[in-house]
């Protein structure tokens, strides 16, 4: 609690400790990865377009939690390293379709053993049955947050 007695209370506060548990699975993230020569949104970038091939630079970037710009940047220096392909000009529309190349799909594979580790060790403390129970609350709070729901 703050020194007046207001505000939130950081030990208690659900929003604190997920932002909290946010930064350290980044940090985790990014410390298995870098010996991979990527970075969190280097690998997310990887993983959304092998779950979801041809997605745009700006369904990337909403994926990724990045600016389009900063996906764009990206995507330049994934395709000169032969990671992605996309075609030179845009089939319908203006978005790029991105695809990933055998490169990246073997560097992606590394990439995902790298982080999945991160995840059991996040996860070690847990039961199954408690990790399906914090897989649904989390899913819950997102979907509250999406739709509006002030809880009224």
């Amino acid at each position: 609690m703050s020194q007046n007695g207001a505000g939130v209370d950081l030990e208690t506060s659900l929003g604190y400790l997920l932002k909290e548990a946010s930064s350290a699975l980044r940090v985790a993230m990014e410390a298995v990865l870098r010996p991979l020569g990527m970075s969190v949104t280097h690998y997310s970038c990887l993983e959304l377009l092998a779950q979801r091939p041809g997605l745009s630079n700006s369904e990337l970037a909403r994926g990724a939690f990045v600016t389009r710009q900063t996906m764009n940047v990206l995507l330049q220096t994934l395709e000169r390293e032969g990671y992605v392909t996309r075609p030179a000009e845009a089939p319908v529309g203006k978005a790029l379709p991105t695809r990933l190349t055998p490169s990246g799909l073997r560097s992606l594979e590394e990439a995902t053993a790298a982080v999945r580790s991160v995840e059991l060790r996040m996860l070690a403390g847990m039961t199954e049955t408690e990790q399906s129970g914090a897989l649904r609350i989390l899913r819950s709070m997102i979907h509250s947050l999406r739709d509006g729901n002030d809880g009224a």
